[in-house]
């Protein structure tokens, strides 16, 4: 069986999309490296989720970021023809932050992470999605490219991936909901 490391990426640079080979710390491979990373967070998220809803909503945004994923890692003769992420992408969030929203009452306080493992895990999923998105507007304007679609979708992502973490909480069997940080808290 033939070894799973190639031994090419010794030298601090790693192929990707395209031709050729680029330092593992160009912005391209951080704003890849960082959907990546909030890829498997939102999977360990669903893995914990008690909620069939929030486990799907979790699973069709993983396949999303594989596609944007794709997207970042194209070069730019290249990327029209990889440019899936679209303003129904940006929809299909809005509409599902929509739908919760109906169905809980979300808190105007800030969260403090921690209530439940579901909860943490989706509070570091929203945290590291939102680096993403730095990361790959960082990648964008040092390529001078224009995707407003993908940056609203990741932008909308945190904002779906919070509002799940409420309706997790609310649909939690042991009746915890969310500790709040209030103005008189000391």
């Amino acid at each position: 069986m033939a070894p799973f490391y190639t031994g090419k990426g010794d030298s601090g640079d790693t192929g990707f999309l395209g031709k050729g080979r680029v330092s593992k710390s160009s912005a391209r491979i951080e704003a890849v490296g960082s959907v990546d990373e909030a890829s498997a967070v939102i999977g360990f998220a669903r893995s914990l989720a008690q909620n069939v809803t929030t486990q799907s909503i979790l699973l069709q945004a993983q396949k999303k970021l594989y596609i944007l994923m794709t997207e970042l890692s194209a070069l730019p003769d290249e990327a029209g023809q990889f440019n899936r992420i679209n303003q129904n992408d940006v929809n299909w969030v809005e509409t599902h932050i929509k739908q919760i929203e109906d169905e809980v009452s979300i808190p105007r306080e800030f969260i403090i992470p921690g209530d439940t493992c579901v909860g943490a895990a989706l509070d570091i999923a929203r945290a590291v999605v939102r680096r993403a998105e730095r990361r790959i507007i960082t990648f964008l304007n040092e390529v001078e490219l224009q995707r407003s679609d993908l940056v609203a979708f990741i932008n909308r992502l945190s904002s779906l991936i919070f509002v799940l973490e409420i309706a997790e909480a609310s649909h939690n069997s042991d009746g915890r909901g969310v500790t709040l940080v209030k103005e008189d808290d000391e």
